[in-house]
């Protein structure tokens, strides 16, 4: 338990540049407040009881703002920075060393028994606002793009941006052309309408090509009929 603790403390040093002393750690930092929280409560999980961890990860997700559901997988190194608003479902695993931002939810997508939320592989990155969702798979090493939905399983060392989430990196090849820096993910939806923006200007310019050849055509009947 003791190394436990410490490889999740680790994690914080190495993962966030802000974080300054271990106290601060202990003292400060909500998602590991929600981790430690959950090791305890999945312990009793799986002794069969049901009410008391669940009353304790409903206190986790009040002091914190992070709701892991006491059923939940988590591995070794975990680190959730922020946290506000993240969501883990009762089926979901996560691996070791896996990096999640706030916003993120590791959900289901609909009311079926059995296996229902996601399995993240070890050293996964999920960013900001990201929704993975299903009974999905994401490999080692993969990366989630902040405000993506991701509804399709993916394979070890790709990277998924988009609505619904695509895979535009894969081992190391570049799937579309992008640079992969976060600022530079590509957005589907301005892409979307950037393409209807270059149909309408063609069709605008059919159009003001027809009406000049009317124009002239008009013109040429009149200097006829004079």
């Amino acid at each position: 338990m003791f190394n436990r603790l410490k490889g999740d403390i680790n994690a914080v040093f190495e993962r966030d540049p802000a974080a300054k002393t271990v106290l601060e750690v202990i003292l400060c930092y909500p998602g590991f407040h929600a981790i430690v929280l959950h090791r305890f409560v999945h312990f009793l999980y799986n002794k069969g009881l049901v009410v008391l961890p669940r009353l304790i990860s409903h206190f986790s997700r009040l002091v914190t703002g992070i709701e892991i559901h006491p059923g939940a997988k988590i591995g070794r190194g975990v680190f959730i920075d922020h946290g506000m608003g993240v969501v883990i479902g009762e089926t979901a695993e996560i691996g070791d060393n896996v990096t999640i931002y706030q916003g993120v939810t590791v959900g289901g997508t609909g009311k079926e028994k059995g296996k229902r939320h996601p399995t993240i592989g070890n050293n996964v990155v999920i960013g900001t606002g990201a929704h993975v969702l299903g009974p999905i798979e994401i490999g080692e090493g993969g990366r989630i793009g902040a405000g993506s939905v991701v509804l399709q399983s993916a394979p070890p060392g790709a990277t998924v941006v988009g609505i619904p989430g695509r895979v535009v990196l894969y081992r190391g090849k570049r799937v579309t052309p992008i640079d992969l820096n976060h600022e530079d993910l590509p957005d589907p939806v301005a892409q979307m309408l950037n393409c209807l923006q270059n149909q309408i200007d063609d069709l605008r310019c059919q159009l003001e090509s027809r009406s000049c050849y009317q124009k002239d055509g008009e013109a040429e009947r009149i200097d006829q009929a004079i």
